[in-house]
């Protein structure tokens, strides 16, 4: 992957469009404007930020990879409405069975291989990832490692919706991560208690030192009210480790290659 031009294009929150090898990938469709909000029993989630691109800005896409279909900081409303049209849904198990149509569930190191026109074929790995502390995650979550057939050990990885666990470093262990796409931010809801529910500043520091070569890309960390830490604590924990040097901010709009 790491001789493999990719472009990365921040949309906002979890949302990133991928364009690699000739395909057209999102991570996450979030597209509500700022204001909306998540409402239940329990608690109520604000958003404080829109997407920097609208859904026909972004236009159609060759699949998307959806890490969970349950919380609405991953898939709103309007992120729902743009499943519609997609051909294909990557996403857990649990949620093909909810979402049907075009989506197919994969569990913890399933693989799909999809075939390019260049005769090569794209390997996306569902990895393993846990929404919360032991015993107390949200629910089923998969991040997600592409790799080229021609480069198969490089991998550009999408932790998804996770803390850092034996289930990341495994990640790390298994691939040469060239790219980490980490959905940070440390969120945190009192309700269900004090424990981060994404990686803290932390996490990222100790994902980072397990994949030595890998620029360090954090997304989900802004947006909504529920994020307990932004990009002045994530760069202070990475500065004082000494690996500052490895993080990229993403400008939300703009299409990067890496």
């Amino acid at each position: 992957m790491a001789d493999q031009p990719v472009r990365l294009t921040y949309i906002g929150g979890p949302t990133l469009l991928i364009e690699i090898a000739g395909l057209r990938l999102l991570t996450d469709p979030t597209f509500d404007a700022a204001g909306a909000e998540i409402r239940n029993a329990a608690y109520v989630l604000h958003k404080n930020a829109g997407p920097a691109l609208s859904a026909v800005d972004v236009g159609p896409v060759d699949m998307v990879l959806l890490s969970h279909d349950h919380h609405f900081d991953n898939l709103d409303q309007a992120g729902r409405r743009f499943l519609g049209d997609a051909t294909l849904v990557l996403t857990t198990k649990a949620g093909a069975e909810r979402l049907g149509r075009s989506a197919e569930g994969l569990e913890a190191w399933e693989t799909m291989k999809i075939p390019l026109a260049d005769g090569r074929t794209l390997l996306i790995t569902a990895t393993p990832a846990r929404h919360g502390p032991a015993g107390g995650d949200r629910g089923p979550v998969i991040g997600f490692a592409l790799s080229l057939s021609d480069t198969p050990g490089a991998a550009l990885y999408l932790s998804g919706d996770t803390v850092w666990y034996d289930g990341v470093a495994e990640v790390a262990r298994r691939f040469q991560v060239t790219t980490a796409v980490l959905f940070m931010g440390a969120a945190r809801v009192a309700v269900v208690g004090p424990a981060a529910l994404t990686m803290t500043a932390a996490d990222g520091v100790e994902a980072a030192r397990a994949m030595p070569h890998a620029t360090i890309i954090p997304v989900h960390f802004e947006g909504w009210d529920h994020f307990s830490e932004g990009r002045t604590e994530i760069q202070a924990a990475f500065d004082a480790a000494k690996l500052g040097g490895r993080l990229r901010w993403l400008t939300p709009g703009v299409p990067e290659e890496m």
